[in-house]
């Protein structure tokens, strides 16, 4: 079962349980992903990588809306932008540990042998496949500027 597959069963399934929160999500993913399928000169069923991403990015939009509206004094959106950044999560990849990230950019450090902040984009390109999905782009960066500056 494809990871759009998925989707939609998990929304027949939320609505059946007349789940609100999990419905209405799962409905805004999905016409996320269908928006990115018809985006561009001809229409394209997407690959599950690319349903990720888009899980991914919206996942991201829930964190970055529950900041801006605790800073904007409205606790309950915030909490319900949080809780559907959890459906989300579920469809996930389980994201690595700092360890984990660290020990990758250590590695890709080695491996290119980058040293001083110029060579950021060379790691960052080695390092982006090998965590894609499992750390979000500022913590790579981060750990790879941290990197940077430490070697």
């Amino acid at each position: 079962m494809t990871l759009k597959e998925q989707l939609h069963a998990d929304l027949t399934t939320a609505m059946k349980a007349q789940d609100e929160l999990v419905r209405a999500t799962l409905r805004m993913v999905l016409t996320a992903v269908g928006n990115e399928e018809v985006a561009g000169k001809q229409a394209r069923e997407l690959s599950d990588d690319e349903v990720l991403a888009v899980v991914t990015r919206e996942a991201k939009k829930r964190r970055e809306a529950a900041e801006a509206f605790d800073q904007g004094g409205a606790a309950d959106r915030a909490a319900r932008e949080r809780a559907e950044g959890e459906v989300l999560a579920r469809y996930l990849p389980q994201q690595m540990s700092d360890e984990e990230l660290a020990a990758v950019v250590a590695e890709a450090v080695a491996a290119t042998g980058a040293s001083g902040p110029q060579a950021m984009g060379k790691v960052m390109g080695a390092v982006r496949p090998r965590v894609a999905g499992r750390a979000e782009g500022g913590r790579v960066a981060a750990a790879v500027k941290a990197a940077l500056a430490a070697g």
